[in-house]
């Protein structure tokens, strides 16, 4: 028996969630609009917030020819998955793979580990459907900003001096306690000043988040004033990371999407970051986020767990977000991604095509690793090795075409593509000589390729 070639092209769906970009301003319905569907119209005001690719029964993938769903695909035949990830992970993508786009925030959120994902599946399956944990990665499309991770103990303690509607949310002994236990071992990695900074920080946060809705309100209205009022003077300056000016504007146009909420806050505790198309943060399961605005790829182990607390209107969990965390504080830029070049790939470069590239997203997780491939001018052209494991690739820019063996595609923007087990990929950019042809390819591999160790 002859299998066919794995190379499928695939219908993805996109979700409609408030925070999302309208119409065709949201790369993910613009990206998934390129794919016949009779079930998708975009409409101009409507917003359009993911779009998913992969096996997850939330929202299938679909092979474009035969309408079957990915799942089905590589559940009746174990070698698109490859004997090791199959084995590792089941008849199943161990990663789901996304593009966001983001108008109004996200909700203040984390994702649960492992063992926290099973209880919580067990214990109320309606708010979290599945038992698995939700590490991921987020690639900036177009510009991006964000909130990741506690700031630096510092930054936090200048923000409750400074900032009187917070120290009156978090309490004026919280607070004195907090800013007493961390001044001036901030910096200090000993473990037992690393232990008294935990608990002093989940102390002040726990505070904070168990403030009551009319307290919360109180504080919100003399917040926003302070904020507009005060301009670039506002928290005296701000802080090294995130200036006054920065945080007033903030306050004031999130206020603007979600009035008197706990999330405005929140700001004062977590990591303000802008991202540039390219760069990347990684979070961890347990990692506490809010997404603001841009576009972004995303890509996560196959779960849709959230915990929720503020900026949403969906079903909040504060109790169990304040267990969850670790807690961790560090300054953005130690978030942030460093991605490197892919060595697995060769770059067959055209007179034009000398900034073309093929970088490599790989977090410290087994599930995903993504790659963003350039190809600069006509007939620039990436091979990728064979590799035991399976690929989702997206066009997010220019076009080209796409082969596996013998069988040559068209792909552009919006364009996504499954790649099988075992299969030599190469791409090809067509188009002028200042174009660029940007694709991203999320895949798993469950040894290491090059000398066949246990990752």
């Amino acid at each position: 028996m002859v299998l066919p070639t794995p190379l499928y092209r695939l219908q993805c769906g996109v979700n409609s969630y408030d925070w999302g970009k309208i119409g065709f301003d949201s790369a993910a319905a613009k990206f998934a609009a390129a794919t016949p569907s009779d079930d998708l119209n975009i409409e101009s005001q409507k917003p359009y917030a993911e779009l998913w690719m992969g096996t997850h029964p939330s929202n299938p993938s679909k092979d474009l020819q035969s309408g079957r769903t990915l799942l089905d695909l590589v559940e009746s035949n174990a070698m698109l998955l490859g004997p090791s990830v199959k084995a590792r992970y089941g008849p199943k993508l161990p990663f789901l793979f996304k593009v966001l786009s983001i108008n109004k925030a996200l909700s203040i959120q984390a994702h649960p580990n492992k063992k926290l994902a099973a209880q919580l599946h067990a214990q109320d399956p309606k708010n979290y459907p599945d038992d698995n944990h939700k590490p991921e990665m987020a690639i900036a499309v177009t510009d991006f900003e964000g909130l990741c991770g506690f700031r630096p103990l510092g930054e936090i303690a200048h923000f409750l001096s400074s900032v009187s509607p917070l120290r009156q949310l978090v309490g004026e002994d919280a607070s004195k306690a907090f800013i007493a236990t961390v001044r001036g071992q901030e910096n200090d990695d000993s473990s037992d000043s690393s232990t008294q900074n935990k608990r002093a920080l989940r102390s002040a946060f726990a505070a904070l988040m168990e403030s009551s809705p009319e307290d919360v309100a109180s504080a919100a209205k003399s917040l926003v004033s302070e904020a507009e009022s005060q301009g670039a003077s506002f928290a005296n300056g701000g802080t090294e990371s995130t200036s006054g000016e920065t945080m007033s504007r903030l306050i004031s146009r999130l206020n603007k999407q979600f009035p008197d909420d706990i999330g405005l806050f929140v700001l004062f505790f977590l990591n303000y970051v802008t991202l540039s198309p390219g760069e990347a943060l990684f979070l961890k399961a347990d990692d506490i986020h809010a997404y603001v605005s841009g576009d972004i790829i995303e890509c996560m182990a196959a779960s849709d767990n959230v915990v929720r607390a503020g900026f949403t209107p969906k079903f909040k969990d504060v109790q169990n977000l304040v267990g969850m965390l670790t807690y961790d504080y560090a300054p953005i830029e130690e978030q942030k991604m460093s991605p490197t070049e892919y060595p697995y790939a060769v770059l067959n470069r055209t007179a034009y095509s000398s900034g073309s590239e093929a970088i490599l997203y790989d977090p410290p997780i087994d599930e995903f690793s993504v790659i963003r491939s350039v190809l600069k001018g006509n007939g620039a052209k990436v091979t990728f090795d064979p590799i035991d494991g399976p690929s989702v690739i997206i066009c997010t820019g220019g076009k080209g075409k796409i082969s596996v063996g013998s069988k040559t595609e068209e792909i552009k923007e919006g364009y996504v593509f499954f790649v099988g087990a075992t299969a030599e990929l190469v791409m090809e950019s067509e188009g002028e000589k200042d174009d660029e042809f940007i694709t991203f390819k999320a895949y798993c591999e469950v040894e290491d390729h090059s000398n066949g160790a246990q990752l």
